[in-house]
């Protein structure tokens, strides 16, 4: 016999097969043959295995969305994946942030309360970026990786080998059917060494499917493991991010209560970037019906003498009423009668003009 006679033969076998399978399927589900039932064991490991499957591509997918929310750019991170390329690194959201405000910064001025400011804040959006990318790239590796792992690879050993004991339960009721079906004797004898056969095959792929669905417990232990190091990635990028937070903050300082409780605050009334011991340890500013607090400020402004006062802050004149001011220098403050209350009458030698209150520290 020749290779090709042979092939033709196998494939004759084949199409019988799956010609007696298909008969033997479409029977079941008409309910005019009898169906071998998996016992109940292997049919819990079966469940587990499918429940296993759909929530780990649920938990996966959504990861990935939470680490990459851009959909444009998680299509292209997965074709450099199945390229096995590795994608070009690119600005993330954070860090682009943190360029915007160095740059907007710089043009206004690192001098200016404003410009330094966004300089500072940009630095830290930037720290962010940095911490934001090295949560994706830990997750990825720790996280992600074994969960693919699992869907692309034990998983459809399982589902591959769960097929193959569908097509052995299939010829195992075939042979069934075909010894009620039988009969002679010689047709009944044949048909019982089918069953035998087909019995065997079927068991021995049972044991198999088994053995492949006890190790999900092994599976569910090992991402447990991997779902530690997500939730200590994702605890040491926030923890990051709280303290570049908080440093920065110290860096800008907190403005006070009223400024945060009144968004209808005048227009007109400059307000720091950065407010700390402003005009003495109890300022407060006053804009829309908000009152300076500070004993300072207020014996000031009800008595008609002058006093020192130390500048927290660069401020540039708005117009030729007021005064320009520059960080850490000493000037000349007093009251007029009538004035706003957000203001205070500042000299500098020969200079004199309009100064908020806020930018300035009342000196003993």
């Amino acid at each position: 016999m020749n290779i090709m006679d042979f092939n033709v033969k196998k494939l004759a076998a084949d199409a019988g097969t799956f010609l007696s399978r298909a008969v033997q399927f479409t029977e079941e589900k008409l309910g005019q043959a009898e169906k071998t039932e998996l016992d109940a064991h292997l049919e819990n490991l079966l469940s587990k295995a499918e429940c296993t499957k759909i929530w780990t591509e649920k938990i996966m997918k959504q990861t990935e969305v939470l680490l990459q929310p851009n959909p444009n750019a998680r299509i292209e991170e997965f074709v450099y994946e199945k390229l096995d390329r590795k994608a070009p690194s690119r600005v993330n959201n954070p860090e682009l942030l943190g360029q915007y405000m160095i740059d907007a910064g710089t043009e206004f001025g690192p001098g200016t309360a404003y410009g330094n400011a966004l300089i500072k804040c940009g630095e830290t959006q930037k720290r962010i970026g940095t911490a934001d990318r090295e949560l994706i790239q830990t997750s990825a590796l720790n996280f992600l990786t074994p969960l693919r792992n699992f869907i692309e690879g034990d998983y459809k050993t399982i589902a591959k080998e769960r097929k193959l004991l569908q097509n052995k339960r299939l010829d195992l009721d075939a042979a069934k059917t075909r010894l009620k079906k039988a009969k002679t004797a010689e047709a009944k004898s044949s048909s019982e060494q089918e069953v035998r056969i087909t019995q065997s095959e079927f068991d021995r792929q049972a044991e198999i499917t088994r053995l492949l669905l006890e190790g999900i417990s092994s599976t569910h232990a090992h991402h447990l493991r991997c779902l530690n190091d997500f939730v200590e990635a994702q605890m040491t990028y926030y923890a990051q991010c709280y303290q570049y937070m908080l440093d920065l903050q110290k860096q800008l300082g907190s403005f006070p209560s009223s400024y945060l409780c009144n968004n209808n605050h005048n227009a007109g009334t400059p307000v720091p970037s950065a407010l700390p011991n402003v005009i003495g340890s109890s300022a407060m500013a006053s804009t829309s019906g908000l009152v300076i607090s500070s004993p300072n400020i207020s014996d000031l402004k009800e008595s008609s003498g002058s006093r020192k006062a130390r500048v927290l802050y660069d401020y540039d004149a708005a117009n030729s009423t007021e005064l320009s001011l520059l960080a850490d220098e000493v000037i000349t403050v007093f009251s007029i009668f009538g004035m706003d209350s957000d203001w205070l009458m500042g000299e500098r030698g020969n200079q004199k003009g309009k100064v908020p209150i806020t930018y300035l520290e009342l000196l003993n």
